[in-house]
């Protein structure tokens, strides 16, 4: 399982065969039917997948010999190669670079959290939606590579098989914590890689419904988090889902005349709209928003824009969250603000009584951020075959 991960595909089929990974269980207990199998037994196959996290069909011992050779052969919990696999200096943060049956390159990332106080471990996937994304933000290095496709729920879902299968098989314990408890299952799943997951609506919830479902990975839905960077459709239908999914607005400037200059569908869903359709899913929700933003050097981490930020959100009260986000480096030319400048930024929120949080830097050693290790891996490719290629990000 270290060079390659079963996957699934919802939309795209491989060898003309169904991908399961891509089904609901009423959806999966329909094929069965269609093809004059027992329904009961999909509550089985789906047992075998999302709870022992089996990678083939001849591991599903309970089912008829002759139900798992039709399997085989119309069906499939699929394949994506691993192209790369690297592991954080400290261990906490895995990043995967795979690639798709298409030949298209994903990234996903496993973070890992050791206890605080008396809490648990924490195990999150960060996951991709598409293969590249559409909306062009400067300082993001999946944005400068330019959009390929969506992702299908199957292939989302297979990201987090991917590590649930690996924490099954190795428990991890936080180093220098002995006597912690280890955590062999995923505790929370971010839709904060590759890609803008309201763009690929449809497949996202079908991949969030498959995972929060009771009888497979039942993960609850308080645990999943989608980060839209302002499509303001998508947060409209996402008010109105019956799962409690998190919210997290990139939002990155506190102006529609900076937000513009490095978030382009801010041309399209001016700052205003979309504070806006912000207050109408707390309303519709009752639940608290998240505001990443990112920090970038002389760009947006002035007092200043720690003001305008403040004032803006100041109407949400405790139902808004500031995530500060020091930039990761990519070939843009932005860098990451010394820790005063960011000090000074959060003590002004603090003081508008906005909550605020910094995010620690996870596996800057292994280019954690998204987009970084595809990037990487397509220079060096390209470099080989003496192509001209971008710089390579450091």
């Amino acid at each position: 399982m270290r060079n390659m991960i079963r996957t699934a595909s919802s939309t795209i089929q491989t060898q003309e065969k169904t991908d399961l990974l891509a089904l609901t269980l009423p959806q999966l207990q329909q094929w069965l039917k269609e093809r004059g199998e027992a329904s009961f037994r999909a509550k089985q196959i789906y047992n075998w997948l999302f709870r022992q996290l089996v990678p083939d069909f001849a591991a599903m011992k309970n089912l008829p010999q002759t139900l798992r050779t039709r399997l085989e052969e119309e069906a499939s919990i699929g394949l994506m190669t691993v192209r790369s696999e690297q592991h954080s200096k400290d261990g906490r943060t895995r990043k995967l670079l795979l690639e798709l049956s298409d030949g298209r390159l994903i990234e996903t990332v496993l973070m890992l959290y050791p206890p605080i106080g008396d809490g648990s471990s924490r195990a999150t996937v960060c996951v991709s939606s598409q293969a590249g994304c559409a909306l062009g933000c400067t300082f993001c290095a999946t944005g400068q590579m330019g959009f390929d496709r969506h992702l299908t729920a199957g292939e989302i879902v297979a990201q987090v098989l991917y590590f649930a299968r690996e924490l099954k098989d190795a428990p991890w314990r936080a180093a220098g914590l002995p006597h912690s408890t280890p955590i062999d299952h995923i505790t929370n799943i971010v839709l904060m890689g590759m890609g803008e997951p309201m763009h690929n609506y449809t497949n996202v919830m079908q991949a969030l419904h498959i995972l929060n479902s009771n009888d497979g990975f039942n993960l609850g839905a308080r645990h999943m988090t989608i980060s839209t960077a302002g499509l303001l459709p998508g947060i409209q239908k996402l008010s109105q889902e019956d799962l409690q999914i998190n919210l997290a607005i990139s939002l990155h400037a506190p102006t529609n005349e900076l937000r513009s200059k490095t978030m382009p569908i801010n041309n399209r869903y001016p700052i205003e709209q979309l504070i806006e359709a912000c207050h109408e899913y707390i309303k519709a929700t009752g639940r608290q928003v998240t505001f990443e933003y990112v920090l970038l050097a002389g760009v947006n981490d002035t007092p200043e824009h720690a003001t305008q930020l403040a004032n803006l959100l100041a109407p949400f009260k405790q139902l808004a969250h500031v995530n500060c986000i020091p930039v990761n480096v990519t070939t843009a030319a932005y860098s990451t603000p010394g820790p005063d400048a960011i000090r000074t930024f959060r003590q002004i929120l603090t003081e508008h009584s906005v909550s605020n949080t910094v995010r620690a830097e996870r596996g800057d050693d292994i280019a954690a951020a998204c987009g970084q290790l595809r990037t990487r891996f397509e220079n060096r490719k390209n470099i080989a075959k003496g192509a001209t290629t971008l710089p390579i990000v450091q």
